[in-house]
């Protein structure tokens, strides 16, 4: 965000804070019981009561559970207290503040039915490969069948013990993965992909505020 706001999901978009969009979208779904919110700090945590309690919670329960250095770390965190009577979860990057409560919706119906689902939008774009990806100049270029590539997008949604199973076994082999369906991953699962054709911006760069404030408006 080049130091333009502090944190990404407390930045103002649309007269709320961003974190707030994607708690209203959930709570739309009707699909949720309980959140767990991830927080920093102790500092952090208080930013975020606040900025929730700008909107209506309708009376859900939330938990709160310290992060770790890297995503993944986070969300291991967060299954790990999940209460007992949990069954399935739904993994939301909260820098998403787009996502539809049909979407939910969606993914809800999915996870119910294969235990793992995620929501993906197919690549429209030309997709290459180079070899090195330090050397940008006078290299080979490897095209890719792009109607076999999808890009991962959030809610990312589980049967808890399996995603909790996965989550262990990247933390203890010392693994590193980027989003939730590659923790599935090592561990053989496979995952339902839910297209999703709606908006679901992921706030990025101080330019990507200002677009999903346009995007909110239409």
């Amino acid at each position: 965000m080049q130091s333009t706001v502090a944190d990404k999901t407390l930045a103002p978009l649309n007269g709320l804070p961003v974190l707030c969009h994607s708690i209203q979208a959930f709570l739309a779904s009707g699909c949720i019981d309980r959140f767990t919110i991830v927080y920093r700090d102790t500092a952090h945590k208080k930013e975020l009561e606040a900025a929730l309690n700008q909107i209506d919670l309708q009376g859900i329960p939330f938990d709160w559970v310290i992060g770790g250095d890297h995503r993944q770390s986070s969300v291991y965190n967060a299954l790990r207290i999940q209460v007992k009577t949990c069954t399935h979860v739904f993994i939301h990057d909260s820098a998403r503040p787009l996502v539809s409560a049909k979407s939910i919706q969606a993914l809800h119906t999915a996870v119910l039915r294969d235990r793992a689902a995620v929501l993906a939008h197919p690549v429209t774009d030309t997709i290459k490969r180079i070899p090195n990806a330090e050397q940008l100049t006078q290299t080979t270029l490897e095209d890719l069948d792009r109607s076999h590539i999808w890009a991962m997008e959030t809610p990312q949604a589980f049967a808890l013990p399996d995603i909790l199973k996965a989550y262990q076994h990247v933390h203890n082999s010392g693994l590193r993965v980027t989003d939730d369906s590659a923790a599935a991953a090592t561990i053989g699962l496979n995952i339902t992909l839910v297209p999703n054709n709606a908006a679901n911006l992921k706030i990025t760069t101080p330019a990507d505020l200002s677009y999903a404030t346009w995007l909110l408006q239409q």
